[in-house]
């Protein structure tokens, strides 16, 4: 997020969503519109946009009441999402003193969304750090809720990821491969493994409404092989299948129910 915008953090909700939205994107921010469910109303992985002579077209196209932000690397933040009720309120209570200095907007549920500057390999996750606390970075979104005008708890610049947050943040390293390779014969089964997440992914992000849930499970259901072999952890599997759940434009609750079932089918867990 560029100085001018830090600058403008204190601007007030314009008569239409749409303008909101423009000027978010005046400063490099990638926006899209959202229902009042906070769900996408169009694939927000293909047409959200920065460039403000396309957000009236886009939000004609597309109405919602709602601006969603793309997080990561395209908009120069990321996101800590803590939610009020389900964990994330009691994590804020216990490391509230550590959790200040930076951008901080109130959610409609009650909680808190915290953005930090963009870190390299940061990645999306859901309650990893702790129960009701997730991240929202690379293949991620949030609602900007100032523009439908709640509270902005903390207007500072936003700063770096914390050190103890990045260490929490981080996945688990995966266990060495239980197969009998070493050397280019390990690389390249590594290789595979990439490959076949990477298409995972794409088949899930660029699903059709009304196969997005079913294609998710598939995709998770086919990669989780690789948890017994050893090549990825489940963390792993979860996070970049939740990821491409997101762009495929599904919800947080419909995402985690459908990779719960995929993994119990494949692994029991």
């Amino acid at each position: 997020m560029s100085a001018a915008l830090e600058q403008h953090q204190g601007m007030v909700p314009d008569s239409t969503v749409a303008a909101y939205a423009q000027k978010l994107a005046r400063h490099g921010v990638k926006v899209f519109p959202c229902d009042e469910q906070k769900r996408p109303t169009c694939k927000w992985g293909e047409v959200a946009s920065n460039c403000p002579e396309a957000i009236p077209l886009l939000w004609r196209t597309y109405p919602g009441k709602l601006i969603g932000v793309v997080t990561g690397a395209i908009s120069g933040f990321d996101a800590l999402d803590l939610d009020w009720g389900k964990g994330g309120d009691d994590f804020y209570q216990e490391h509230c003193t550590r959790l200040t200095g930076t951008r901080t907007h109130r959610t409609r549920s009650g909680g808190l969304h915290l953005l930090f500057k963009h870190r390299e390999g940061m990645r999306n996750s859901a309650s990893r750090i702790a129960r009701g606390v997730d991240v929202r970075a690379d293949g991620g979104y949030i609602i900007w809720w100032p523009a439908a005008g709640l509270e902005i708890v903390d207007r500072s610049p936003i700063q770096q990821w914390p050190a103890w947050l990045v260490e929490l943040a981080q996945p688990p390293i995966p266990p060495k491969a239980h197969l009998n390779t070493t050397g280019p014969d390990l690389r390249e089964a590594e290789q595979k493994v990439r490959a076949a997440v990477r298409s995972a992914v794409r088949a899930v992000a660029s699903a059709p409404e009304g196969q997005r849930n079913s294609t998710l499970n598939a995709e998770t259901y086919s990669i989780a092989r690789f948890i017994a072999e050893g090549h990825l952890t489940t963390a792993q599997v979860v996070d970049a299948m939740a990821t491409a759940g997101l762009q495929a434009g599904l919800t947080q609750r419909e995402i985690e129910k459908t990779i719960a079932s995929a993994l119990r089918a494949r692994v029991g867990v």
